[in-house]
């Protein structure tokens, strides 16, 4: 399995508004949840994430989210995709 590495950046506002601002940043929106503790919203640099994505067993492989220096070990739980442009539009990772 390839481990991979994402360097996020932590975002403080939930909600579709809020995920749609980021999208116009130019970032991807995440959320890191599980692990009895609280979800930590996120956003992704879309070349990192579409490089990921072309790994054949992304969803198999062990993923590092590095936020404010502290790393976090996930698995992605699931990644949305644009109807018409299939670009990634947002991601769940779940914490190990």
């Amino acid at each position: 399995m390839a481990k991979i590495v994402f360097n996020a950046e932590k975002r403080e506002k939930a909600g579709k508004g809020a995920a749609r601002a980021v999208r116009r940043e130019g970032r991807i929106p995440a959320v890191i949840y599980g692990g009895k503790q609280e979800p930590m919203l996120v956003s992704l640099h879309p070349v990192e994430l579409e490089k990921a994505l072309e790994k054949r067993d992304f969803y198999k492989s062990d993923i590092e989210v590095v936020v404010g220096g502290k790393a976090y070990k996930v698995v992605c739980q699931d990644v949305q995709f644009h109807v018409v442009t299939d670009f990634p539009i947002h991601v769940d990772f779940l914490r190990k």
